[in-house]
């Protein structure tokens, strides 16, 4: 219980989902994947995530996201706390890559609600429970209703949480404002709440929550972790200042399906090229000009 405890403590702030880089041909670019970390970093994100929504996991095969992970660890290099995704759709594929986390030494695993399958309260609770007793490490549920198709109901987490000890928190990608309290409320405030909203972040943190897995750390994870730097130090006037600093990019970001405008911002910034794979694609040419225009409010993009 102990290092669950100590794991809640390290696992807070600004924890950012990098996107998944590929070539033109669509295979893998980790060299650039590895720059992106360590761009972070550098930056102030308090911990990394990969192959979670933004990282485009189901346009990955079990191998390519097992050398995202690898890889991703490999640039981390033990300077903040490791978290990959782990979930899929697949009960078996869930437990193997929640697993092989373990194995090569991730800090916790970010585990999805199962997708497209919908499935009841009660296979959820079986669902994840039999993945936290597969493992030691911390497990941080992500429940995002949005894509899923099911929300996970907080009396279902609450039950988790009391009966997995290394349940330690959620990514509440919800936004439902009533729920995400209820989450505090009925799991304990000591358990970890993360936003996955992006313009719930800093209201997530007035309410007890432990920090964010935000989209918008991809383009400035300076500015999304001196958000949370200002919260925790007790300056909550410039935390909110950031708050709404930050809302027309949080909103630009989502004008089309994440990560496609994320990707896009990232490949005008010289950062990746800006290569998504099928189903997926870039924004419409309106949207990504949109982009490029709100962008250049925060930093200085190179001419095309």
């Amino acid at each position: 219980m102990e290092r669950y405890e100590e794991a809640k403590q390290r696992l807070r702030g600004s924890i950012a989902p990098i996107v998944t880089p590929f070539f033109e041909d669509f295979t893998l670019d980790l060299e650039s994947l590895e720059n992106l970390i360590s761009w972070h970093i550098e930056s102030g994100s308090h911990g990394i995530s990969v192959t979670g929504t933004t990282g485009e996991p189901s346009s990955l095969t079990l191998d390519e996201r097992i050398r995202v992970m690898e890889r991703a660890l490999k640039a981390v290099d033990g300077r903040v706390p490791f978290v990959p995704g782990t979930g899929s759709t697949n009960h078996e594929e869930t437990l193997y890559l929640t697993k092989k986390a373990e194995e090569m030494g991730a800090d916790a695993a970010l585990v999805i609600v199962p997708y497209y399958n919908k499935p009841s309260q009660h296979a959820l609770y079986k669902h994840f429970k039999a993945v936290a007793d597969s493992v030691s490490i911390p497990i941080i549920v992500y429940n995002i209703p949005g894509r899923t198709g099911t929300n996970l109901e907080v009396k279902t987490l609450a039950r988790l949480a009391e009966d997995c000890p290394n349940i330690i928190g959620v990514k509440e990608s919800n936004k439902d404002f009533e729920h995400v309290n209820r989450v505090l409320l009925n799991c304990g405030r000591n358990f970890n709440l993360y936003s996955g909203i992006e313009l719930l972040c800093y209201p997530m943190l007035a309410i007890g929550g432990a920090g964010s897995i935000s989209a918008t750390a991809n383009i400035v994870p300076d500015k999304v972790a001196e958000l949370h730097d200002a919260w925790f130090n007790g300056n909550h006037k410039k935390a909110l200042e950031l708050h709404y600093e930050l809302m027309p990019l949080n909103d630009v970001l989502f004008r089309d399906t994440n990560p496609a405008p994320v990707k896009a911002a990232l490949g005008m910034l010289g950062k990746i090229k800006p290569v998504l794979r099928l189903p997926m694609d870039l924004p419409a040419k309106e949207i990504q000009a949109e982009v490029r225009q709100v962008l250049s409010q925060y930093t200085e993009v190179p001419v095309e």
